[in-house]
């Protein structure tokens, strides 16, 4: 788990504090958004985004490596900080939000699936918590490692849609159990930069919609398959960049 009091790593089980920073350590609250986003991705995470101190995991490298972690997961951990840690965004319209602040943890595994690490902590108790799986995909995992979306990049472009979504949509509806089952998404193509797995969105004629099967899936829990339909959109709210 990681905080803004120091790092708690679940190898170890030691608590790292965070080195104190200097007048010169200053963060920008501005966060820079990776080149590869889409427009609407790049907005959303510049403007609607902040960026605050990221805890810097090099320095606990040599213990982890001590404790049995592959340096190349280390590696992966540490790549992940760099892009993405530190990056705060709006709450998620899922999942109670999302992480609080993107943040690499300390790598946990072997399991079935591989290694994977945590991408930030919850904002609210929960019974999974979110990660980064083997493959680099974005998930959660409690009673199942589920992967949402392909990547963080797809998970940030979901939540960058959302708001689009949700800023132009005439109707918004919910739907929920097993009500998702009788949606008709014929004439639906699915949103692509989203890089769906587990969840997904879906454009046709002036409509998007969101499906949110995560905790269906990982916690087996069907009553809490989710729906969101925007409707009444134009070309610009279909789209937005």
């Amino acid at each position: 788990m990681t905080s803004d009091l120091g790092f708690a790593c679940s190898c170890c089980g030691a608590h790292h504090p965070e080195l104190p920073t200097s007048p010169g350590d200053h963060v920008s609250p501005v966060p820079v958004a990776p080149a590869d986003l889409s427009r609407r991705a790049h907005r959303f995470v510049e403007i609607e985004g902040l960026r605050v101190h990221r805890p810097d995991i090099r320095r606990h490298r040599d213990v982890w490596i001590e404790h049995g972690i592959p340096a190349a997961e280390i590696d992966r951990a540490t790549a992940f900080q760099d892009r993405w840690g530190g990056i705060a965004l709006p709450p998620a319209p899922f999942y109670e939000g999302g992480p609080r602040i993107l943040s690499a943890g300390c790598p946990e595994g072997p399991s079935s699936e591989g290694w994977s690490f945590p991408a930030g902590d919850c904002r609210v108790s929960m019974a999974y918590g979110f990660m980064i799986g083997p493959d680099g995909a974005f998930g959660i995992h409690g009673y199942r490692w589920t992967p949402l979306h392909a990547s963080t990049e797809g998970w940030v472009e979901s939540l960058a849609l959302a708001a689009h979504a949700r800023r132009w949509a005439k109707t918004i509806t919910r739907v929920t159990g097993k009500a998702v089952e009788a949606l008709d998404l014929g004439g639906f193509e699915p949103v692509p930069e989203v890089q769906g797995v587990t969840d997904a969105w879906w454009r046709g004629e002036g409509t998007l919609i969101a499906v949110y099967r995560g905790e269906a899936v990982g916690l087996d829990a069907p009553q809490c398959l989710e729906v969101h339909v925007y409707g009444g959109l134009d070309e610009w709210g279909l789209h937005g960049g």
